[in-house]
């Protein structure tokens, strides 16, 4: 990838649709219930959709599916299905993988596998619809072969989307987004790189406090439209955090054009838009 020739990174897009496997049913009723939230097409882009569509952006992505098969039931995209396409797209594709916290050292045999066969940047975590604690020690095995390549990890933090207006919240505990539980993972796991994704409302602050505290924690922001961040996130952003923020949509939800667009008025001063554009993910994925 020539970091030089793309105008920024996406660090955040998901995977909805496989190429191989038909979608899950209880998937399906997530997915109606998101669209709904996000006010988004209820038809989802294909892998090779979306990276024609990057690729006419000229923004490079990163791309995972969320393993949640021991929280709700479903089926997962597989992550090597993901990651064969960005390996046969390395010009404007990473993968990372996401593996079920609850598959404990079987995950971590895995969780190696997709780093060392298929050259995976970094994993996914969303703790609400997986369905466990970030601390919870059965998710040390996988956290440990991360920390051992000095990988980044992403974990979902905030509201969720997911399962909002379905009843009981389709049976996802928000508790597990506060971004405070992260916390102990960033103390005793220093050498992975932790992204706390979205402006992590309600608990804004948790967030911006443990990226200024801990020197392995990060902000995605993605999830938002900035025209409605809270006015502390632009603050921090434009001043001691701005080496901290990364760009992230929440593609397909969001669209990247759609999110830089509202960043242009959101207050984002000018000189720091590059560093969250682009520059911050370069250097957090080793690409600069």
């Amino acid at each position: 990838m020539d970091v030089d020739k793309i105008k920024a990174i996406d660090i955040h897009t998901h995977a909805e649709v496989s190429c191989n496997d038909p979608e899950d049913p209880i998937m399906g009723k997530f997915l109606d219930a998101a669209s709904v939230y996000f006010k988004a097409d209820r038809k989802r882009p294909t892998i090779p959709e979306t990276i024609e569509y990057y690729r006419k952006q000229n923004i490079a992505f990163v791309m995972f599916t969320v393993d949640m098969e021991s929280g709700t039931g479903i089926k997962r995209i597989r992550n090597e299905e993901v990651a064969q396409f960005a390996k046969d797209n390395d010009d404007i594709m990473m993968a990372f993988a996401s593996i079920d916290p609850h598959k404990s050292k079987f995950g971590a045999i895995e969780a190696r596998r997709m780093i060392e066969e298929y050259g995976v940047k970094g994993f996914k975590f969303h703790p609400p619809i997986q369905n466990f604690h970030p601390y919870d020690r059965m998710a040390w095995p996988i956290y440990e072969v991360i920390a051992e390549y000095g990988l980044p990890a992403i974990f979902h933090t905030g509201h969720s989307g997911m399962g909002t207006g379905m009843k009981g919240g389709g049976g996802i505990r928000l508790k597990y987004g506060q971004p405070m539980m992260v916390d102990d993972v960033a103390v005793d796991f220093p050498d992975m790189k932790i992204i706390l994704a979205h402006p992590s409302w309600p608990w804004t602050d948790e967030s911006l406090s443990m990226a200024l505290h801990k020197e392995n924690v990060y902000i995605d922001l993605s999830g938002w439209s900035p025209k409605y961040f809270p006015k502390q996130v632009i603050a921090d952003a434009n001043s001691r955090l701005k080496h901290k923020m990364l760009f992230g949509s929440d593609f397909p939800l969001i669209k990247p054009d759609k999110w830089m667009a509202a960043a242009e008025s959101a207050g984002f001063r000018e000189e720091v838009m590059p560093l969250i554009m682009k520059e911050n993910a370069a250097k957090l994925l080793g690409l600069k």
